[in-house]
């Protein structure tokens, strides 16, 4: 028996969650999907939270980049909001911007950092908000990460903390077509009761409250201990 998903969201809007590649070319075709799939004008806001320990070159470079690709893409609006930390995911201007929007990006970095700086604010109540009222979020790699059911700790790899639990029971790995030998072969002792999410580069997991299915050039496979079943572009996947 394949290994099956569960997903708890907010609302009747899509996840989807990215292995690597947020704003570059390859992930053109999955993200003109997303804006296809809101089927009305999209207003897109980028958060690089993820690297908001990174330095204002970084943060420049990630939201430029986010910015850029949108606008190529023919998004009616774009913008990119600097919540960096627990100061500014309190902003109460950039929640309402976020809840204004139908599209939201989260861009890579550190997961548990991302994790510690959204919990319990006001700018990640608006993210629930923008899937409530049916739009989009997309998580990249650390963005992507934060909706299994536990993360890696900042100073270890094999120590687990909280994640927002959207996907209960699931470990979610992204840049999965990158992982070295050692770690692949690792995956029956780290995985243990859960169900491991490894998501390539270039490639999304869509979930909505109906199920799942893959969109990008690469794939996205589930694992448990014993079982490992991959699936690709435009595949359905258990539920």
């Amino acid at each position: 028996m394949s290994p099956n998903l569960t997903v708890h969201l907010p609302g009747p809007g899509l996840l989807a969650l990215v292995g690597s590649g947020e704003y570059l070319p390859g992930m053109q075709p999955v993200d003109r999907w997303l804006m296809e799939w809101l089927d009305r004008p999209v207003n897109v806001v980028c958060l690089p939270t993820a690297a908001g320990t990174e330095g204002n070159e970084r943060l420049d470079y990630w939201n430029h980049l986010g910015v850029e690709h949108f606008r190529n893409l023919g998004a009616a609006s774009v913008n990119a909001l600097p919540v960096i930390d627990r100061s500014s995911a309190e902003n109460a201007a950039f929640a309402d911007q976020i809840r204004a929007a139908n599209l939201i990006y989260l861009s890579g970095g550190k997961p548990a950092y991302l994790h510690a700086t959204l919990a319990n604010t006001v700018v990640w109540q608006a993210i629930e908000a923008v899937l409530a009222n049916g739009g989009v979020i997309a998580g990249c790699s650390a963005g992507a990460m934060i909706f299994g059911d536990r993360i890696p700790r900042a100073r270890s790899p094999f120590e687990w903390g909280p994640a927002f639990g959207y996907l209960p029971g699931c470990l979610i790995m992204p840049h999965f077509d990158e992982l070295p030998p050692f770690l692949k072969s690792a995956i029956p002792w780290v995985v243990q009761r859960n169900l491991l999410v490894g998501i390539e580069g270039y490639t999304a997991l869509i979930c909505v409250q109906s199920g799942f299915q893959v969109r990008g050039r690469g794939g996205v496979t589930l694992a448990t201990q014993h079982q490992r079943n991959r699936y690709c572009q435009g595949d359905t996947l258990p539920a």
